[in-house]
């Protein structure tokens, strides 16, 4: 797969789309299954997350290589409200919709590289890497 695919955010079916866009694409890249698992669970929170927030949004899914290493790109976009504390949003347990709060601080803690940027009314931005090792 060359280039990048994009799965349009605004439905709950879109969540499955792109679960198995992303799992597809990971598995092309030779993950194992049990990595597999783990960037689907992410994208599951990444595009949950837009739903939830924003109500619409993006996820850019593409492969990267760096250093030799092979890997999947995770970038999920929204042009909703922004996240006023990403600090206090990074952290387990916080949640302003009455979740557990794992969404944010799990996809961290499944992905290898994690960033996020985000304005009030402006929207939000997550980027995230998993490498194949």
């Amino acid at each position: 797969m060359n280039g990048e695919t994009r799965v349009t955010i605004k439905a709950d079916v879109d969540i499955l789309t792109a679960r198995q866009k992303g799992r597809a694409l990971a598995q092309e890249i030779g993950f194992s299954n049990s990595s597999l698992t783990l960037i689907a669970t992410a994208i599951s929170e990444l595009t949950r997350n837009i739903l939830l927030y924003a109500r619409t949004g993006e996820l850019i899914l593409s492969q990267v290589q760096e250093d030799g290493l092979q890997g999947i790109l995770l970038i999920a976009k929204d042009s909703g409200p922004g996240i006023p504390d990403i600090s206090r949003a990074m952290e387990v347990g916080y949640s302003t919709s009455g979740s557990l709060g794992l969404g944010l601080p799990g996809v961290r803690r499944l992905m290898d590289e994690f960033q996020i940027v985000s304005a009030a009314g402006k929207g939000t931005t997550v980027t995230a890497r998993k490498w194949k090792r």
